[in-house]
C-alpha cells in the first residue's frame, strides 16, 4: 500500500455511529480546555486522545467491489482465523448440512464497517444474546452475541453473514432487515470496539482464502459462487 493509499484510509470519513462519541469527546476536550482546574486539564487531554481514536476507529473508507456477480467479497477487514466445514447457526433454518464457514477476526485497528459479500435479499436478520469471550476463539460463534443474516442470491441459494461481538465489542448495529435488497460490498452495519464476522458459503461452494490472510471488506474474493 502506497503512503497516499495509507493516508486515505486512516483519515477516511467515519461512520454515522461515531457522531454521539464524538460530539461527547469534542466537548470533554473543550470544556478541559477552558475550566482552569487541573483535573479538568487532564479532562481534556483525555476526551481529545478518545476523539482522535473514535475518528480512527469509525472511519468509512470508500471500497471498490469486483463487478462479476458470481463472486462473494469479504464482509470485514481483518485477518482469517478459521476456515472450516460446520452447519450454519440454526436461527437462520438454513439446515444442519456442513458448509464452509469463513471467520474473520477484526482487531480494533480495522475498518469495522460491514459489507455485503454479495448481492441478494435479506430474508431472515436473528439476533442472539451471549458472552463476550475473545472474537478470535472459535467457540465465540457460538458462546458470543451474535447478529446473523441470511441473504437469498438470484439463483435461489442462501449464504449467511454473521457480526459477532468480541472481549471489547459491546454493541452490534445493523441496518439490514428482512425484505430488504442489496448489492455486493454495500454497507449494512458495524461492530464497536473488536470483534468477528463469520462468512458461510453456500452448499457446495470452495473457499478461496487460508487462515492467517488479511481481507479487505468489500474487495477481497472469498469464493466463487
Amino acid at each position: 500500500m502506497s503512503l497516499i493509499q495509507s493516508l486515505k484510509l486512516v483519515m477516511a470519513r467515519p461512520h454515522p455511529a461515531a457522531r454521539p462519541f464524538l460530539l461527547a469527546s469534542g466537548a470533554g476536550a473543550i470544556a478541559g480546555r477552558a475550566l482552569p482546574w487541573r483535573p479538568a486539564k487532564w479532562l481534556g487531554t483525555a476526551s481529545g486522545l478518545f476523539f482522535g481514536f473514535c475518528l480512527y476507529f469509525f472511519r468509512d473508507p470508500e471500497r471498490v467491489t469486483p463487478t462479476d456477480a458470481h463472486l462473494a467479497v469479504a464482509p470485514a477487514d481483518g485477518r482469517v482465523v478459521s476456515v472450516e466445514k460446520i452447519a450454519p447457526p440454526a436461527e437462520l433454518d438454513m439446515g444442519d448440512t456442513p458448509v464452509w464457514r469463513i471467520a474473520t477476526f477484526l482487531s480494533v485497528l480495522d475498518v469495522h464497517v460491514n459489507r455485503m459479500p454479495a448481492a441478494g435479499t435479506v430474508t431472515r436478520v436473528a439476533y442472539h444474546p451471549g458472552q463476550f469471550l475473545n472474537a478470535s476463539l472459535d467457540k465465540a460463534s457460538e458462546l458470543n452475541e451474535r447478529n446473523a443474516l441470511r441473504l437469498a442470491l438470484p439463483d435461489g441459494r442462501n449464504l449467511a453473514v454473521v457480526q459477532i461481538a468480541g472481549l471489547i465489542a459491546r454493541r452490534i448495529l445493523c441496518d439490514a432487515e428482512e425484505g430488504m435488497n442489496f448489492e455486493a460490498g454495500e454497507r449494512f452495519g458495524l461492530i464497536r470496539f473488536g470483534s468477528r464476522t463469520d462468512l458461510y458459503l453456500p452448499p457446495g461452494v470452495e473457499p478461496l482464502v487460508s487462515t492467517g490472510q488479511t481481507m479487505i471488506g468489500g474487495e477481497t474474493v472469498m469464493a466463487r459462487l
